[in-house]
């Protein structure tokens, strides 16, 4: 996480117990880092004992994003990133419409059978995720069942817990999956016009249907997450929280984009020169580092974009070096201070060759051996 990010995920963080005279104590390790491992566990799909030494014990970063997700916290911190999201975008906070979808992906052997079913259309045991989008393609909410619930029994759960959260929506559009009597059910009881928008019986090919794509294309977002190619968790909440997690990475980096105001595709004004970018690694310990057993690793990494590259020295042969006897050699340009013998790299001279000739970087003539 670049320090842009950081300061755009530093504000939508939930707010401390202890800072609100809630009660509990100050926690043993810096939040940056925390947030750093679970996005790095999401992005690159690894376990959570094979989490690299730059970040907290294994455990500890378990613990952080265990909690987060029994107590709410992480759908707090995504919704508070999609609010600044749509403001950036000079969007209203709160969304009217949405867009409904789901999506079957494999089950590891570490899925019980309780939460996981054959799905019929793809022929494959797996889950579903079923989202609901707004106009612009980020989450509003999300829910995982197994593969063998339908569509229309999940959509029911799906805008219930939509309406709880998002009091505005109104209009909501879907595949034809979601008919029958889910869309009077939607509208009597949710107070949520459900529009369901098909592909016409003489299409052929692939055709871009209306608002549909959206939902399609934050499914492509998810998928950038290795760890969402496949369904590995045992609980349907951890589930759920590893794709808040997915597209807080998503929102906090286009987020960073604007405030730099470098996005994506947008190309550099003509006469600006490039800046020179270095990276410096502070190995001082945490603050908020707790005391164990084994060495911890650098505290963080802070980039900086104002001091410029070091000046490269020579493309072939770079070294330069002292000589054991304390006269300096240069192999840049093959010269030695004046009265001292040539050195090689180790700062030895040079052995003489096999056949009694003289060394090449003397600079003599080749003689006999004997005289």
């Amino acid at each position: 996480m670049s320090d842009a990010e950081w300061a755009v995920v530093r504000d939508a963080m939930p707010i401390p117990a202890r800072l609100e005279s809630r009660g509990g104590q100050p926690e043993g390790y810096c939040h940056r880092q925390l947030v750093d491992a679970a996005c790095y566990l999401v992005a690159g799909g690894i376990t959570w004992r094979a989490m690299p030494d730059d970040f907290p014990d294994w455990d500890r970063a378990y613990a952080f994003f265990r909690r987060w997700r029994d107590k709410g916290l992480v759908v707090e911190f995504h919704d508070r990133l999609r609010d600044r999201a749509r403001e950036a975008a000079s969007r209203d906070p709160e969304p009217t419409a949405g867009i409904i979808d789901a999506q079957s992906v494999k089950a590891a052997s570490s899925v019980p059978s309780a939460s996981r079913g054959f799905d019929g259309g793809k022929k494959v045991n797996c889950r579903k995720r079923h989202i609901a989008v707004d106009t612009l393609g980020l989450l509003l909410t999300v829910l995982v069942t197994a593969a063998s619930v339908t569509d229309r029994e999940a959509g029911g759960t799906l805008l219930e817990r939509l309406r709880q959260r998002r009091w505005r929506i109104s209009p909501v559009r879907a595949d034809g999956g979601y008919t029958g009597r889910l869309v009077d059910l939607a509208r009597n009881v949710l107070n949520i016009a459900l529009t369901v928008v098909k592909r016409t019986d003489d299409t052929t090919g692939f055709v871009v249907l209306q608002k549909r794509w959206l939902v399609e294309r934050t499914f492509a977002w998810l998928m950038h997450s290795r760890r969402l190619a496949r369904d590995y968790e045992t609980r349907i909440d951890t589930s759920e929280a590893m794709i808040r997690w997915s597209m807080s990475m998503v929102m906090s980096r286009r987020l960073a984009r604007q405030v730099r105001g470098t996005s994506p595709g947008v190309p550099r004004p003509a006469g600006q020169p490039r800046t020179a970018r270095c990276f410096t690694f502070d190995r001082t310990p945490s603050t908020f580092a707790a005391t164990t057993s084994r060495p911890r690793a650098a505290a963080s990494c802070r980039q900086s974009i104002s001091s410029p590259l070091p000046a490269r020295t020579s493309p072939s042969r770079w070294w330069s070096g002292a000589s054991e006897s304390g006269a300096s050699t240069s192999l840049q340009t093959g010269t030695t201070d004046p009265g001292t013998a040539p050195t090689t790299r180790a700062g030895r001279p040079p052995a003489a060759p096999a056949d009694g000739t003289s060394s090449p970087a003397t600079g003599s003539a080749r003689t006999s051996a004997t005289v």
